[in-house]
């Protein structure tokens, strides 16, 4: 896998010129949704790259991250001229990084494209790593391929323009990667406010969550191994979503993890004696700040099922990635359905529902 050129900065413009001047592409398109198009778009429009790029639009949210959306990206950019010496711009969250780095992967079997977050979430999560795709049948990142961005562009310089159920979304993935990290770094990310809107501040901490990523995803590129320990909250929290859809009632990606992060304390609890004390942190934290995903007895074995067609999953079995304590990351944890069932239960206990 190439090596990929992070920049930290919230001198956006700036970055691009001094990423593109130096690149070779006979044309230029910049992957938004209508969201970023209206909002992020003209912050950038005294960059003389980007004021002659041409602008590929698709619709927000990840209802919109499918097949029908992908097809009319590939449209979008072989109608105006793209050619395998082209290059593409992400600009936007998960959705547009995901779908927008798919696209730019598969068109003319593949042209070079740069990520910029605009959300924290896709900054922390889905911009970095070479993870791209779209949902397919009701799955989540069904299909997809592994392929790096050249360039990533990470700055809070846009969180102004989120709302803050955004931001707290993106900030559940850096609460994973500080539990992966250790104590001290899972600290420090529970006692910063994150509704304080300091973008220097915050784009530190997103700074060293960021390389705690990027350092596990250069030890396993293909996640064969350690990069399944970014998978913490992830089993839970994408059947979450997956139930979610299928209640026809989405919930932000963040959201799900961070129910997640507290279904798997638990787990880690039961199977590697995780501290209870830390359980309830976690928990009180997620309640507070993320509410409660609600469910049901009736909704257990919906909720299993939904885990055994989790990729991490190799023959039906629920695959989790669990802590023996912050920093202690046991991956391809096994639970059999009556210990998830059990944790189910702790998890409705905890949430006061």
């Amino acid at each position: 896998m190439q090596h990929q050129n992070i920049l930290f900065t919230n001198n956006v413009s700036d970055a691009i010129t001094s990423i593109l001047k130096d690149k070779k592409f006979n044309r230029l398109f910049v992957i938004t949704d209508s969201n970023t198009r209206q909002h992020v778009l003209p912050l950038l429009a005294d960059n003389s790259f980007i004021a002659e790029a041409v602008n590929v639009n698709i619709e927000p949210g990840d209802i919109h991250k499918n097949l029908d959306s992908l097809a009319s990206v590939w449209q979008q950019i072989g109608e105006a001229g793209g050619t395998r010496h082209s290059m593409v711009i992400n600009l936007g969250g998960g959705v547009v990084t995901d779908l927008g780095g798919f696209a730019a992967s598969t068109f003319k079997r593949g042209i070079p494209f740069i990520n910029i977050p605009t959300t924290l979430l896709s900054a922390v999560d889905a911009a970095i790593g070479g993870k791209t795709g779209i949902n397919f049948r009701g799955l989540k990142n069904e299909i997809g391929v592994f392929n790096e961005a050249s360039d990533v562009i990470i700055s809070t310089a846009f969180i102004a323009t989120l709302p803050i159920e955004e931001v707290k979304s993106g900030y559940a993935e850096m609460l994973k990667h500080g539990l992966l990290k250790g104590q001290s770094a899972f600290d420090k990310l529970l006692n910063y406010d994150i509704t304080s809107g300091d973008p220097d501040h915050l784009l530190t901490l997103l700074q060293e969550s960021v390389e705690i990523k990027a350092d596990v995803v250069r030890q396993d590129p293909h996640e064969h191994g350690i990069r399944r320990a970014l998978n913490l909250g992830h089993t839970a929290g994408h059947a979450f979503e997956s139930y979610a859809m299928q209640r026809n009632a989405p919930i932000a990606h963040g959201y799900a993890v961070a129910w997640g992060l507290v279904i798997d304390a638990v787990l880690s609890h039961i199977v590697c004696h995780f501290d209870s004390k830390l359980i309830y942190r976690i928990a009180d934290y997620v309640l507070k700040n993320y509410g409660a995903f609600h469910f049901t007895c009736d909704d257990y074995d919906a909720l299993l099922e939904l885990m055994r067609h989790d990729k991490k999953s190799q023959h039906g079995e629920i695959n989790c990635t669990l802590l023996g304590a912050p920093g202690d990351i046991r991956i391809d944890c096994e639970i059999a359905p009556d210990t998830m069932k059990e944790a189910f239960d702790l998890y409705r206990d905890l949430m006061h529902i």
